[in-house]
This record gives C-alpha cells, sequence and structure tokens, in this order.
C-alpha cells in the first residue's frame, strides 16, 4: 500500500467492490467446498480428507500452501501477498462424534475460505498478507494452540474467523475450560464373601461427586463443573477394581479456571483417600482460555456486515457462553471471533437438527456474507494508518510472547 496518499472513501469502497467481485466468481466452488465437508465429517485431529479440500482449493487459487504444519497432519498454513501486514484467518473443519457438523464448522471454515479468497485480490495493494489457517481439533483438543505453540502464528498480527450459529452477534463471550479423564484403580473381591479384601473404585467416584456436589455452594462465581461416569462395575457381585470418568470445568477466566481445577481435584483426591484406591486424572488435549474480542476490530465487522443487510443482536447477558480455542489466540493478538446467523428452526446447536441446517441456502448466505465481512475487516484495518501501525507495533513488542503464553495456557503448565 503506497504511504505517500491517504485512501479517500471512495477508494476503499472500490477495494470492497473488487474483493466482493473476486468471491462472486469463486462463490461455486466456496458453497461446493462447504457442502462436501457437511457431507464427510471428520472427527478432531482426523480430518485428513477436510484438511486437504481446503488446502488443494487455496493451491489452486495460488495460495503458498504448507501442509502438516506444527508436526500435526491435518493443520496446514496457506499464504498470499507480501505485505508487512499478515491477516490470519482460521478455517476450522473438525465435526462431532456421531452427529457430525453439529457446530458448523463447514461453515466456518469455508467462510473463512471466502475471506481469504476475496483478500487475495487486494492483498499486495493494501500491504497484506493473507493467512490461511487450517486449524484442526477444535471440538476436542484444541488445535489452535497446538499451532500457536508451534509457530505458526507467530508472524500474525490479527486473527479473525466467523461461527455458525441462529443469529448474528459480535460480543460473544466464552468461557475457559479444561477436560479431564478421571480412573480409579482398586481391588476385585466377591462382593458378599470377601468384601473386605476389596478396595470399591466405584465408591470411591461416588465419593468424588458428592464432594462436588457439597463444594457447589462455594464454587467460584461463573465456575461449571460437568461430568459422566463412564465405567464403574459390571457385576452386582463383585467389588468394582476400576471407575473411570469424564469431566469438565469452566470459568470466566483461566486464573478463575486453575483456582477451580485444584478444588475440584482435592475432591477426586478425597475418593481416593477414603477408599484407599489409587486416582488417575490426565488432562484431555489443550485447556482453553476465555475469549478477549479486539474492541476495534469488533467495530470495523460490525460495520461491514451491517453494510450486507444483516443486524448484529446484543449478547443476552443471561446466557452462559461456550468454549472455544480462539481464546488463547486472542491472549496473545488482537481477535474477532463473531458469529453468523442462519435459520435453524428450533434447533439448538450441539444437536442433530442443528446438522441439517448446514448446507441450506440460508447457510450458504452466511458462509458468503462472513466471508466478505472479514475480508472487509481485514481492509479497513490495513487501509487505516492507526489501525494499521497499532496492530504492527503490537506485533513488534509480542517477540517471543507467542511460545510464553501458549505455554501459560496449555494443560501442561
Amino acid at each position: 500500500m503506497s504511504r505517500s496518499r491517504s485512501l479517500t472513501a471512495s477508494d476503499v469502497t472500490a477495494l470492497r467492490e473488487r474483493s466482493q467481485r473476486r468471491l462472486t466468481g469463486d462463490q461455486e466452488r466456496v458453497l461446493a467446498l462447504s457442502h462436501s465437508l457437511h457431507a464427510e465429517p471428520e472427527l478432531a485431529y482426523q480430518e485428513h480428507r477436510s484438511a486437504k479440500k481446503i488446502a488443494d482449493l487455496a493451491e489452486d487459487a495460488g495460495f503458498r500452501v504448507e501442509r502438516g504444519v506444527c508436526d500435526l497432519p491435518t493443520a496446514f498454513t496457506a499464504t498470499v501477498g507480501s505485505g508487512d501486514l499478515v491477516i490470519g484467518l482460521c478455517a476450522e473443519y473438525d465435526a462431532l462424534p456421531e452427529i457430525g457438523h453439529a457446530c458448523g464448522h463447514n461453515v466456518n471454515g469455508a467462510a473463512s475460505v471466502a475471506a481469504a479468497l476475496a483478500l487475495a485480490e487486494v492483498a499486495d495493494e493494501i500491504g497484506v498478507t493473507v493467512k490461511l489457517l487450517g486449524t484442526p481439533a477444535e471440538e476436542s483438543g484444541g488445535g489452535k494452540i497446538d499451532m500457536l505453540r508451534g509457530g505458526a502464528f507467530d508472524d500474525v498480527a490479527a486473527a479473525m474467523m466467523v461461527h455458525a450459529s441462529s443469529a448474528d452477534a459480535a460480543d460473544l463471550v466464552t468461557l475457559a475450560i479444561g477436560d479431564w479423564r478421571v480412573s480409579y484403580v482398586g481391588r476385585a473381591a466377591h462382593a458378599a464373601a470377601m468384601p473386605h479384601q476389596g478396595i470399591n473404585a466405584a465408591d470411591a467416584m461416588m465419593i468424588a461427586q458428592v464432594a462436588i456436589g457439597a463444594y457447589r455452594q462455594q464454587m467460584i462465581p461463573g465456575g461449571v463443573v460437568s461430568g459422566v461416569v463412564t465405567s464403574g462395575g459390571e457385576a452386582s457381585n463383585v467389588i468394582p477394581d476400576r471407575a473411570t470418568a469424564k469431566y469438565a470445568c469452566r470459568a470466566a477466566n483461566f486464573e478463575d479456571l486453575r483456582e477451580l481445577q485444584e478444588r475440584i481435584r482435592a475432591c477426586f483426591e478425597a475418593g481416593a483417600l477414603a477408599t484407599g484406591a489409587t486416582l488417575d486424572i490426565e488432562a484431555v488435549g489443550n485447556d482453553y482460555a476465555e475469549l478477549c474480542q479486539d474492541a476495534e476490530m469488533i467495530d470495523l465487522y460490525r460495520e461491514a456486515v451491517e453494510s450486507l443487510d444483516r443486524r448484529l443482536l446484543p449478547r443476552d447477558p443471561s446466557v452462559r457462553g461456550a468454549s472455544t480455542d480462539m481464546g488463547n489466540i486472542s491472549q496473545v493478538m488482537p481477535v474477532v471471533h463473531p458469529m453468523i446467523g442462519y435459520d435453524v428452526g428450533e434447533a439448538a446447536i450441539h444437536s442433530p437438527e442443528f446438522t441439517s441446517y448446514g448446507t441450506t441456502p440460508q447457510a450458504d448466505r452466511a458462509v458468503l456474507d462472513g466471508g466478505l465481512a472479514m475480508a472487509w475487516t481485514a481492509i479497513g484495518l490495513a487501509v487505516d494508518e492507526v489501525h494499521r501501525n497499532r496492530l504492527l507495533d503490537l506485533l513488534a513488542r509480542r517477540g517471543v510472547l507467542s511460545i510464553a503464553m501458549a505455554e501459560r495456557y496449555s494443560s501442561d503448565s
């Protein structure tokens, strides 16, 4: 982008129109991609076909593609342009077990591809490098965190994506979350003849659950603990020697999450202490931090998406947020993660009914509108010297912060 003159409003309009024409020319293959992802759902870290579909499309469009980045077979980066301002577009494409794309990740991923293609049309003129990041395992594991730790975001000044929903919203609030696998190992014995020789792993789990229930009154505000027992014995006349469960802790922020996890761990330890069973707690993937969206980027996105005749609804403060690994990215750099809505009837997200709406004409419009709004947001960041300099300054001062923050927001820290 030339620094010798300021761009007028008509200049910016012309850039927007060019990006829109590019997306219009590519919309058939973008929507075909969304439908293909939807038709072949793949689980976290197993999205081999999905990642290839997106990477192949980007490569055919002239992007420089690197596959299997950060030692993740289903992660990739695709770049175009050579500007000093690197804009990251995060493409999600993993699905949920048994119910497929019930979180709309086919829409999410295709919208980021749409944004990348639209922005590629003007990237060199506005001094931008477009970086499409193929980010696996949002539903379980946290591929973005793996990629953050692996350096894929090191040159990214700002990152964005949109998420499928039943309505448009920009001020999404999410919770920090950590998932555990919990197991107790005891000793089997005949439940009538020699119960005193057994160590009851199911009793250990029961004591832990009672302790968690008793703790809820004193639980940190905003804390949520949920879980399910996955095994606890097979026969009524045998003292169970093994019991397992899956538990998740959520909190308003990462610091509160650590405090909550410490107390819930103590509840599980109580079960082991009371019964003599051996306890093992294993973290499942990465812990997700809370999402902190960038206010200036939200303002740009709001203007862009509303110019496409969409209306952003205010957030309902009574609704608790879900959780996303985009939260960890937001702890390191400016991020926007709005919701892009389409008609889903009465279906709730993460339900089979929601899945069925993922390739409707309304969902297709969400793909294109979400992608174009992100492209226009990026144009706004690039052509305004205040926005641009702020992002470049933050990037310069970040230095090795990406690595340090990635470690802080990992489950191993």
